[in-house]
């Protein structure tokens, strides 16, 4: 039998270089991207007041220093064309995720998603802070005394809405909506190459501190998933919606047409090279037809996303279409 692993490695960098390209395309991102060299037209909508999960914020000039705080915020920065001053890593990493680590060169780092440092927000001066809710509905006080701060109110299968309220916020909403039909167009484009999707099954695994995490239609590789038109395997969820966990034991209730994994943090700690290295992997069907595929666990579940769901999709791409 050959070996199942297909570790895939993209050009995944260069991605948000050509989502802001193609955002030029649409509608000037070149210029939103400096803000400071734009004419007076450009900045015709601001100010402006910007609903969110935490209320309203005005927001008095285009933004020219922002800072993120959870990883869908530096995606969208990015895929918008738009550098922040300032961003946070994950609480596993020493440095911004991988795919996005040549858009963000010269990003200053603020602490981590769990432990933003304040002071350091604080001097960087920013007139926008873009994060979520969910991360840090204790610090929104704090954060908007330091600059405007726009949240989104969940993370996760609502990564479309939560582009749009970052473009809106940086007063992008046009080439925000160029750059989500695009994406629609390439994901539905997929589908059609696959021949059936819809009776095609997969299941996203992710091994986490020793659980194995099945992910469901209402996350973000879910979404993906979904607007590829894929049949996803749903297992009974326990606290959080997005995923099912399951002990090493229960490997094969995760079996489909086509598996696609990947670990958070290290492999060796996840629990991955264990679980691929025993009894119960090759029992998988599609370990056995080699369509078990190993993902960047950066760009398919970390990232959450337009530039990490474009990649998602040229990943694919080249896996799935026959």
């Amino acid at each position: 039998m050959r070996n199942p692993v297909v570790r895939a490695r993209l050009g995944a960098t260069t991605l948000v270089a050509a989502v802001t390209l193609a955002l030029t395309a649409c509608g000037g991102a070149a210029e939103q991207a400096a803000p400071s060299e734009a004419g007076a037209s450009s900045d015709a909508s601001f100010p402006r007041t910007v609903e969110h999960a935490m209320g309203s914020t005005e927001i008095p000039a285009r933004p020219e220093r922002i800072v993120v705080l959870d990883t869908g915020e530096l995606d969208s920065a990015l895929s918008l064309g738009v550098p922040p001053a300032g961003a946070v890593t994950t609480d596993v990493s020493s440095g911004f995720l991988s795919y996005l680590a040549e858009g963000a060169a010269g990003v200053e780092e603020v602490g981590t998603i769990g432990e933003p440092n304040l002071e350091a927000i604080a001097a960087l001066e920013p007139d926008l802070i873009l994060s979520n809710k969910v991360r840090h509905e204790d610090l929104y006080g704090t954060l908007s005394r330091i600059a405007p701060t726009v949240f989104a109110e969940k993370v996760g299968a609502v990564w479309k809405d939560n582009f749009r309220l970052a473009a809106e916020a940086l007063g992008l909403e046009e080439q925000a909506e160029s750059a989500l039909e695009e994406y629609g167009r390439d994901a539905a484009a997929l589908g059609e190459s696959i021949g059936d999707p819809a009776g095609t099954t997969v299941s996203a695994l992710r091994f986490v501190e020793g659980s194995i995490r099945v992910y469901t239609p209402a996350s973000f590789i879910g979404t993906v998933l979904g607007d590829i038109g894929l049949d996803q395997l749903e297992l009974p969820t326990a606290e959080v919606p997005t995923f099912a966990q399951l002990s090493a034991e229960e490997l094969t209730r995760a079996d489909a047409d086509i598996v696609l994994y990947s670990s958070y943090g290290p492999v060796a700690e996840s629990g991955e090279a264990t679980a691929l290295a025993g009894p119960l992997w090759p029992r998988l069907g599609a370990v056995r037809a080699d369509r078990a595929f190993a993902v960047e666990d950066d760009v398919f579940f970390t990232g959450i996303g337009l530039t990490a769901a474009t990649l998602m999709i040229e990943d694919l791409q080249a896996q799935l279409a026959g």
